[in-house]
């Protein structure tokens, strides 16, 4: 059999676990990326085959910053060689410059995956597992380039969700790019009060800590995706920002009503979030939420006990109390083993709650 052939422009974290999961199953893998040093690393980790670029690669990954896709992509399709069966595709977070590609072997796409890990030695082959890619075909985007992308991502293990390059800004903008500038301030707040306050950071775990999580990724890459997709993430600060002046007015007023309604909303809404794998094989999901303590060896105390009972884990969340040193774990099973898993977690002294979620992401009431 002749081994299929991919090429990866690009080799930070994204573009080195796109690498690392095309060579897990199978395909050669070409990696090229502007910093030379960083190409000689990517053959170093094994990450790549081979460097330079592949005029004959079924399908081109670039994974460049934002502001230098078009360009790349461009590039990209011009070296192909000519005919059937070569695709190019992008994994950038802004997919207004599709429109301008308007060829049809191209199809915009966007892993809604990443890590707190910088640059390609965070590149890990299961990043992919279980994380939404959105795919954004433009009019002029072929069937068969879609499809052939398609095939690939989901082979990575992860969930194909269509867009239009339009509504995919609007949307990234709300659930991705205005929560990292919302966290990365709150961080900067903290890191500058702290200079004088040394028990704030001491305090800021848990509920802080989870928070501003994603403020740790590369910063370099936000610049760039401020730049790109500047209208749609200041109309959605400018909302946030509307919405804080509400929230100021409620605790001003001592409104405890109107504070309680919004916070109630809020946590509703939160626990009704769906997993990030929404079936197994058609089948729904059941998610545990299990209270815990801080203390060593909680977490693979219960994976054990899962294991154990032949439980396989799809996706698993911890989520830590605002305060003390409490938290959650959370654990997203197939829906056949959750009153399995609740029952042995319970023999073992813990409390799950247990939930449903059907294939369409409707969800039952804990139980």
């Amino acid at each position: 059999m002749t081994t299929r052939r991919a090429a990866v422009v690009g080799l930070g974290l994204i573009g080195g676990s796109v690498a690392m999961a095309l060579r897990a199953r199978g395909w050669h893998v070409t990696g090229h990326d502007v910093d030379g040093a960083r190409t000689d690393r990517a053959r170093e980790l094994g990450a790549v085959d081979s460097t330079g670029h592949d005029p004959e690669a079924e399908i081109t990954f670039v994974a460049t910053p934002v502001g230098a896709i078009n360009e790349e992509v461009h590039e990209a399709l011009r070296r192909l060689v000519p005919g059937e069966g070569r695709f190019v595709t992008d994994v950038g977070s802004v997919k207004r410059f599709a429109g301008a590609i308007g060829d049809p072997r191209f199809v915009g796409g966007h892993p809604l995956a990443g890590s707190e890990q910088v640059g390609l030695d965070g590149a890990d082959p299961d990043l992919f597992v279980g994380a939404t890619w959105a795919l954004t075909p433009h009019i002029a985007t072929g069937n068969d380039a879609t499809s052939m992308v398609q095939s690939v991502v989901r082979s990575f293990g992860a969930d194909v969700l269509h867009l239009t390059p339009e509504n995919h800004d609007v949307l990234v903008a709300m659930v991705s790019h205005v929560p990292h500038l919302t966290a990365a301030t709150l961080m900067d707040m903290a890191a500058e009060t702290a200079e004088t306050r040394q028990a704030l950071l001491r305090l800021a775990a848990g509920g802080f800590r989870d928070m501003t999580r994603i403020s740790a990724g590369d910063p370099g890459i936000w610049l760039d995706i401020c730049a790109q997709n500047r209208d749609l993430i200041v109309d959605v600060l400018d909302s946030l920002t509307t919405r804080l002046d509400v929230i100021r007015a409620l605790v001003f007023d001592e409104d405890r009503l109107g504070l309680a309604d919004m916070l109630e909303r809020a946590a509703i809404a939160r626990r009704n979030l769906p997993a990030r794998a929404t079936s197994v094989e058609g089948a729904g999901l059941a998610e545990l939420r299990v209270p815990v303590a801080d203390r060593p060896g909680t977490l693979a105390e219960i994976t054990t006990i899962a294991g154990n009972a032949g439980v396989n884990v799809v996706d698993l969340e911890i989520v830590h109390s605002a305060e003390g040193e409490q938290g959650v774990v959370v654990l997203v099973v197939a829906e056949r083993s959750g009153p399995v898993l609740r029952e042995v977690l319970a023999k073992a002294g813990y409390r799950p709650a247990l939930s449903v979620f059907d294939p369409a992401g409707g969800r039952e009431p804990n139980r």
